[in-house]
């Protein structure tokens, strides 16, 4: 009976020393999507260590809202049924977090990406809703891209990138896709890696 007691207090104090158990995960509306998205991240907050991409504890899942960082870190239930797409959803949103941290290396970043890219298309389905949301974009892009390289491994990290690229910020998943180099180089440059 004490051995029970003692592998379940040890159980407890696992789960709460866990990256799950450090972050406020909750519903909008509670409902069983919702709920199954929660256990969801905290499953694979548990499988995998997160904590170099994670900025943000206050997460909330919404059904009805598409993914957003601000004001609160905001997943929806879309991709219930696939791990590697909600891990990378919740990297890209904590991405905008770490670039909100680094304001003076992201505006030096955006700056440098606007010379390289003169041109980003503004708007769904192939860029954000401004041009200033692109470059930052491009950023975002380019670290979950690398996040999910060693979270996934390059195989699988690269067909997420490629779902990606036919299904939203076409342009932009498309560019990193095409040209990880030039862009690696300028978030480098500035400092933009997160550290482990």
């Amino acid at each position: 009976m004490a051995r029970t007691s003692l592998l379940g207090g040890l159980l407890l104090l696992a789960a709460l020393a866990s990256p799950a158990a450090e972050l406020s995960l909750r519903t909008a509306h509670d409902s069983e999507a919702e709920k199954q998205t929660v256990a969801q991240l905290q499953r694979l907050l548990q499988a995998h260590d997160l904590s170099r991409w994670t900025v943000t504890r206050d997460i909330v899942v919404d059904q009805d809202e598409i993914p957003h960082s601000h004001p609160v870190l905001t997943l929806h239930t879309r991709h219930l049924r696939d791990d590697e797409l909600l891990l990378s959803t919740y990297v890209h949103e904590q991405m905008h977090w770490f670039l909100a941290a680094h304001p003076e290396q992201t505006a030096a970043a955006t700056a440098a990406l606007r010379r390289l890219f003169p041109k980003i298309p503004v708007g769904y389905p192939d860029g954000s809703d401004s041009a200033d949301g692109n470059y930052e974009h491009l950023l975002v892009v380019y670290l979950e891209y690398r996040a999910d390289q060693r979270l996934l491994g390059e195989l699988k990290a690269r067909e997420v990138m490629q779902f990606w690229a036919d299904d939203h910020y076409r342009w932009i998943y498309r560019q990193v896709l095409r040209e990880p180099e030039k862009i690696g180089a300028v978030v480098k440059k500035n400092g933009l890696i997160p550290k482990a």
